[in-house]
C-alpha cells in the first residue's frame, strides 16, 4: 500500500449533514468526525494527521484531540510513528479477511432475521442507491464509494442495535481504508452500483433467500478484489 499519497494529501474536515453529536463527551465527538471522515473518504490511509492543525480544523483543543486519536487507535483506525506523529492507518490483506467475516455474520443476519422488510427501511436504502447513482452521473466517484458503504450501513440497521450500529461504523471506516482512489477509483465503484440496486431489488419484492445470496455473491467478488489489490502493481496515480 502506498503511503506517500496519504501523507501528502493537504488535511480538512467535513461535517455530515446526518451526524447529530448533541450531548457527547468531547473526545467521542472528535472521534466519530473523524472516523466520518475516513468513511467518507475524506482521510485516506497513510495520511499524516497534524495535531495543531487538526485540532483547529475540528475546533477542539490539543488534549481533547488526542484523547480522540488514542480512541481511534483502539478502533483500529489511526497509528502512532515514533518521532513522525499519527497517520491514518493502512491496512493489510489479514484485515480485508476480517473485516469480511464480520460483514457476513451482520449484513446476512440482517436479511434473515427481517421478514417482510419495511418501506422505512427500504426507502433509506433507496436513498443512497440514489445518490451513488447521481454521484456517479456527474463523476463524483468518492462520494459513489460513501453511499455504497452507507447502504451497507442500512441493511445492519435493521436489526435495530445500537451495539450492532457502532460496531459496523469502524468496521466501514476500516473497510474505506482498502478502496482504491484517484485514476482507479471509477473502476473501482461503478459495478457495484447494480450490484447494490439488484439486493435492493429483491429486498422490495420481499425475496429474503434470494437477497442474501445476492449479498453473499457481492461480499465474495468484494473480498476477492480487495484481496488482489495486495498481490499487483499499482498503475500511476493509484493509491489504497
Amino acid at each position: 500500500m502506498k503511503g506517500s499519497a496519504g501523507e501528502a494529501r493537504s488535511l480538512s474536515i467535513e461535517i455530515p449533514e446526518h451526524l447529530d453529536l448533541a450531548g457527547l463527551p468531547a473526545f467521542e465527538r472528535i472521534s466519530i468526525l473523524l472516523r466520518e471522515n475516513i468513511i467518507s473518504g475524506n482521510l485516506v490511509a497513510g495520511q499524516a494527521l497534524a495535531e495543531i492543525e487538526l485540532a483547529a480544523l475540528c475546533d477542539s483543543s490539543r488534549n481533547t484531540l488526542r484523547e480522540a486519536l488514542r480512541f481511534l487507535h483502539g478502533e483500529g483506525l489511526v497509528n502512532y510513528h515514533q518521532n513522525r506523529g499519527v497517520f491514518v492507518r493502512q491496512l493489510d490483506k489479514r484485515d480485508v479477511r476480517d473485516i469480511f467475516k464480520a460483514r457476513r455474520h451482520l449484513e446476512v443476519l440482517a436479511l434473515t432475521v427481517n421478514s417482510p422488510i419495511s418501506d422505512f427501511h427500504l426507502a433509506r436504502m433507496q436513498q443512497h442507491l440514489d445518490k451513488a447513482s447521481q454521484a456517479a452521473a456527474e463523476g463524483q466517484w468518492r462520494s459513489v464509494g460513501t453511499h455504497s458503504l452507507r447502504f451497507h450501513q442500512a441493511i445492519v440497521q435493521m436489526l435495530g442495535c445500537a451495539r450492532f450500529n457502532d460496531f459496523f461504523s469502524v468496521l466501514l471506516a476500516q473497510l474505506r481504508l482498502l478502496f482504491a482512489s484517484g485514476a482507479g477509483e471509477r473502476d473501482f465503484q461503478l459495478p457495484w452500483i447494480a450490484r447494490d440496486r439488484q439486493i435492493w431489488t429483491l429486498l422490495c419484492q420481499q425475496q429474503s433467500v434470494a437477497a442474501c445470496g445476492a449479498l453473499t455473491d457481492y461480499l465474495d467478488h468484494s473480498e476477492r478484489q480487495l484481496t488482489a489489490t495486495f498481490s499487483y502493481p499499482f498503475s500511476h496515480g493509484e493509491s489504497y
